[in-house]
């Protein structure tokens, strides 16, 4: 089977760009390995930025959709002390450019923009080669196969497609984070509930850090991030939860019970997060019916930008393409040239921890830094 537009992988870059394309008439095919939309859970929440995700909601028709599933009052940061100071208490007044809404949702509102049948789901790729005339081929897990005029890796860290570009394999960062829930916070966990607050709350130090968000209703999310060699995390068996999170909270000895309440008292099993990095400045040569987004290009430490730039970065590809539709390898050499200092710029904003979905670790750093330098501007 052909296909002129193929995508690989329905996370947030890829079905921004198969949406703006839709926007512009032209018909795409997303591939993506997980079994339904449902298949996993989606990760928790996402700060939108109104200088790179809400451009690229805004080119893909979906502003109203996307202001409907905002989680008013989730700007709010609150910097801690290891012993439960607060260093800094902002509250979210509606003035912010960062909205929160939830992973999963946003990722629904772009589904449902799409027509009926846009993602092929269940369709992991085994491989991909390159055939003649800027044409390749994808083989799936199933044996079956399908060629397609322009291709497009939107297919994460690991991605399949990456090598018909580059060489760069995800180096290890040096730290990883452990994730944890808890739920009903204010009845079942008051304490933990107060030290975090109505939004995000970030306590660092100069190796460990926790991060925690109040997510929709009552739910806290944690991500402990902890800078140790991947042996060190090796050597802990996650199957057991308990004696996991004992592990872990054991690196926080001496940290208010209030913050490690947010590793021992968690809801779910810890969940181990190694973080891999591309390099800062990864790109290559133009090469013909092939191009990459998101985090398959630019793989960063998480710093607040990755699910925003992975959106910008469909966004940008899909007008690119619909401005050129006699001449894709000029569109895609436009959208790489733009792409390559734009995500080397982000990547140069390295975030203090956590994962992808961390809120405005940038702002946070700021703010570190001024409370460090100048005291709290409280």
């Amino acid at each position: 089977m052909h296909t002129p537009v193929t995508i690989v992988g329905a996370g947030l870059g890829g079905l921004t760009l198969a949406r703006v394309l839709h926007v512009h008439g032209i018909p795409a095919t997303v591939y993506e390995a997980e079994s339904s939309p449902r298949a996993r859970a989606q990760g928790g929440l996402l700060d939108i930025h109104d200088y790179n995700g809400q451009l690229a909601l805004a080119a893909a028709g979906l502003m109203d959709a996307f202001h409907a599933v905002v989680i008013e009052g989730r700007q709010a940061l609150r910097l801690v002390e290891r012993d439960g100071t607060v260093l800094h208490d902002q509250p979210d007044d509606g003035t912010g450019g960062r909205p929160e809404v939830q992973r999963g949702e946003l990722r629904q509102i772009l589904l449902d923009s799409l027509p009926a049948g846009t993602v092929r789901w269940g369709h992991k790729v085994g491989g991909v080669r390159a055939l003649a005339g800027g044409r390749h081929e994808v083989t799936f897990a199933d044996g079956t196969a399908i060629t397609t005029g322009l291709l497009v890796g939107a297919d994460g860290a690991w991605s399949r497609v990456r090598p018909l570009l580059s060489t760069a394999v995800p180096a290890y960062t040096g730290r990883s984070v452990v994730e944890t829930y808890l739920f009903h916070a204010d009845t079942r966990h008051p304490a933990a509930a107060k030290a975090v607050g109505g939004g995000m709350m970030i306590a660092p130090s100069a190796d460990r850090e926790i991060f925690a968000h109040r997510e929709k209703g009552d739910t806290l999310h944690a991500y402990v991030g902890l800078h140790r060699p991947q042996e060190w995390f090796d050597a802990i068996d996650f199957t057991d939860a308990a004696a996991a999170a004992a592990r872990i909270a054991r690196e926080f000895d001496g940290w208010a019970p209030e913050l490690t309440a947010l590793i021992t008292d968690s809801d779910t099993a810890p969940v181990l997060r190694a973080l891999y990095t591309l390099p800062t400045e990864h790109r290559w040569d133009r090469v013909p019916g092939v191009t990459l987004l998101g985090d398959a290009a630019h793989l960063a430490p998480p710093n607040g930008e990755g699910a925003n730039l992975a959106m910008l970065d469909g966004a940008e590809l899909g007008k690119a393409l619909a401005a050129r539709p006699d001449d894709v390898e000029a569109a895609l050499f436009a959208y790489e040239q733009a792409m390559f200092p734009r995500s080397a710029e982000a990547a140069a904003s390295e975030g203090l921890g956590g994962h992808d979905d961390d809120p405005d670790v940038s702002t946070a750093q700021a703010m570190l830094k001024l409370i460090t330098e100048q005291g709290s501007p409280a």
